[in-house]
């Protein structure tokens, strides 16, 4: 008898609850944190609390790949908030903003 985890993939490569926009990432976040399935549950009701406990089983029984995906995503994340602050000034910001307040008082 084998058991489906229902994660799914999504384009950005982010692992998601299939069904949901919620992530391996904020479920696995939660119970580290020490929150029961229900607990989890409440904070994202839109889950079955099956596919909360089925998650939270596939992170017990793979810890080492789970938390090299969650390093790797933190990485990511990281990697991306440099190119934003570094890509654009305030001042550029601030133009933009201010070009888009003209456009719209037209």
């Amino acid at each position: 008898m084998t058991q489906t985890v229902p994660l799914t993939r999504d384009d950005e490569g982010v692992l998601r609850v299939i069904g949901s926009r919620v992530t391996l990432d904020s479920i696995v976040h939660l119970f580290k944190s020490g929150a029961t399935a229900e607990q989890i549950q409440e904070d994202f009701p839109s889950l079955a609390l099956g596919d909360i406990y089925s998650v939270i089983a596939y992170y017990l029984q793979h810890s080492s790949q789970v938390e090299d995906y969650l390093r790797q995503q933190a990485g990511d994340v990281k990697e991306l908030q440099n190119a934003v602050e570094s890509g654009l000034s305030t001042r550029e910001i601030r133009e933009r903003l201010r070009q888009r307040l003209a456009h719209v008082a037209t």
